[in-house]
C-alpha cells in the first residue's frame, strides 16, 4: 500500500527529576547534599531509510514518545537517560508543523537524520545548590517537560524529470517503454494514482530518474480530482515533460491541454511553473487527418517561447530516443543540486521565548538568574559548538534577561549564574 501523507502526534522524553538528599554515615558528621542528577529526557529523531517508499507505517500508529529520562539517586547516583526515539522514512519526506504548514525538516539530500524534538534536560540534584552560606540546600532541580507536537509527513517524490499531463495521455506507458517501472496501464482515466518512478539509462548520455505522475486536470490547483495529493510529487523535479493527446483521441485540442495544465501549475506553484518543460506529442501513430497537423501546431504554438515539441509513439517507441537524450543534455545544463525546502518552523525557538517567568538577584557576590525560561534554554541549547552559543547570546538580549541584568546594576568583569552555567558579564 502506497501512503504519502501522515498527521502523527511526537513527543520527547521527559528529564528526570533531580534528588535532595545527604550523606549519612557512620563517623561523617557533615556529609553535606549528595542528590543526583535526573537522566536526560530521549530526543524525538527522523532518519531515512532507503529502503522505504511509503508513510504507511504511520497512517494506524499515530502517537510517538521518546522515554523519559530517570530521577537522580542518591550517594550523587544520576539517574540514567531516556533512549531516542528513532522513526525511519523514506527519503524526500518533508516534517511540517500541523497548525502552520511550515516546514521542520525535509529529509533529502545531505539532511538524513536530525533531531526535531529534544528530549527534556535532567534536573540538577541538591549537591549543585550548596555554598559558603547555603550549606544544607533542600532544594533539587525538577527535570524538563517533555516536548509534545502534531506534524504532518508528506512523501514528495525525488525525481529529475516528471511526466505530466491530462488522464490517459500515455505517460504510464512512456514511462514503462523507457525504464524498468512496470506501472498500471489501462484505457480509462485515473489508471494511475500513485507516482511512479524509473531510470533511464542512455548510451552515451547521462541517465537520470523520472517519475510518471498522475494525471491532472483542470481545477487541480484547487484540489480536483486529487490535484493536491499528484502535484505534491512534481515539486522536486527539475524538468518536466509534458505529454499531449496528438491524435485528440478524447475529443481534447493538444494546445489547449497545455495551456491548461499549465495555468493549473502556476496556481499551484508559480515557481514551479517556471522550470524547463519539454513537450512529448504523444500518439502520433494515430494521427489520420493530413490536413490538420497537431504536431506542427504544437511547434508553432510554444517552440518560439523556447519549449522544444517532439513526436512520439509510445506504442511503436518512434521518436522517445530522440527525446530522452535532449532531456538528458538539458538537465546537464541545470543545477545539480537536488531541490531541498528550508526549514521554516524552528520547535525550539517556541520553547524559549514564549512568556515564562524568571528571576535577576544578587547572592554570593554574583548574579543569580533562574526560573523555568533559564532551565528551558540551557536544556535546549548546545553551547559548546558555535551556533549554539551565537544562539544563547542571541536569547539573552531578545528575553531582556541582559536588560534586566543592566536594570540590577551589573558590571562588566561581574559574575551571572545560571543553574550549572558560570560566565562573566562582558558587553
Amino acid at each position: 500500500m502506497f501512503a504519502d501523507r501522515a498527521k502523527i502526534l511526537i513527543r520527547s522524553g521527559k528529564g528526570g527529576d533531580g534528588h535532595c538528599s545527604f550523606r549519612r554515615e557512620l563517623y561523617v558528621p557533615n556529609g553535606g547534599p549528595d542528590g543526583g542528577d535526573g537522566g536526560h529526557g530521549g530526543d524525538l529523531i527522523f532518519e531515512v531509510d532507503e529502503g522505504l517508499n511509503t508513510l504507511v507505517d504511520y497512517r494506524h500508529k499515530r502517537k510517538f514518545a521518546a522515554e523519559d529520562g530517570e530521577q537522580g539517586g542518591k550517594r550523587r547516583c544520576h539517574g540514567k537517560d531516556g533512549k531516542d526515539l528513532v522513526l525511519r522514512v523514506p527519503e524526500g519526506t518533508v516534517i511540517k508543523e500541523s497548525v502552520t504548514g511550515k516546514v521542520i525538516a525535509d529529509m533529502s539530500g545531505e539532511n538524513r537524520r536530525q533531531v526535531v524534538l529534544k528530549g527534556g534536560r535532567g534536573g540538577l540534584g541538591n549537591q549543585h545548590f550548596a555554598t559558603s552560606t547555603m550549606q544544607v540546600p533542600k532544594y533539587a532541580q525538577p527535570g524538563q517537560p517533555a516536548r509534545e507536537l502534531e506534524v504532518n509527513l508528506e512523501l514528495k517524490v525525488i525525481a529529475d524529470v516528471g511526466l505530466i499531463g491530462f488522464p490517459n495521455v500515455g505517460k504510464s506507458t512512456l514511462l514503462s517503454r523507457v525504464t524498468n517501472a512496470e506501472p498500471k496501464i489501462a484505457n480509462y482515466h485515473f489508471t494511475t494514482l500513485n507516482p511512479n518512478l524509473g531510470v533511464v539509462d542512455l548510451d552515451g548520455a547521462k541517465g537520470f530518474v523520472m517519475a510518471d505522475i498522475p494525471g491532472l486536470i483542470e481545477g487541480a490547483s484547487e484540489g480536483v480530482g486529487l490535484g493536491h495529493e499528484f502535484l505534491r510529487h512534481i515539486e522536486r523535479t527539475k524538468l518536466m515533460i509534458h505529454v499531449v493527446d496528438a491524435a485528440g483521441t478524447e475529443g481534447r485540442d493538444p494546445v489547449d491541454d497545455i495551456h491548461k495544465i499549465n495555468a493549473e501549475l502556476a496556481a499551484y506553484n508559480p515557481e514551479i511553473a517556471e522550470r524547463p518543460q519539454v513537450i512529448a506529442a504523444n500518439k502520433t501513430d494515430l494521427i489520420y487527418d493530413p490536413e490538420d497537423d497537431p504536431v506542427q501546431r504544437l511547434k508553432e504554438e510554444f517552440e518560439p517561447k523556447g519549449i522544444k515539441v517532439f513526436p512520439i509513439s509510445g506504442a511503436t517507441g518512434k521518436g522517445i530516443s530522440d527525446l530522452l537524450y535532449y532531456v538528458s543534455n538539458e538537465l546537464q545544463k541545470l543545477d545539480q543540486k537536488p531541490v531541498v525546502f528550508e526549514q521554516e518552523y524552528f520547535p525550539d525557538d517556541e520553547l524559549i521565548y514564549e512568556d515564562l517567568p524568571y528571576t535577576v538577584e544578587q547572592a554570593d557576590g554574583m548574579y543569580v538568574v533562574e526560573g523555568p525560561k533559564i532551565e528551558k534554554m540551557l536544556g535546549y541549547t548546545n553551547l559548546d559548538s558555535e551556533k549554539g552559543f551565537a544562539f544563547f547570546q542571541k536569547f539573552l538580549k531578545d528575553s531582556g534577561i541582559l536588560a534586566d541584568l543592566e536594570r540590577a546594576g551589573i558590571q562588566e568583569g561581574d559574575t551571572v549564574r545560571m543553574y550549572g552555567l558560570q560566565f562573566d558579564y562582558y558587553k
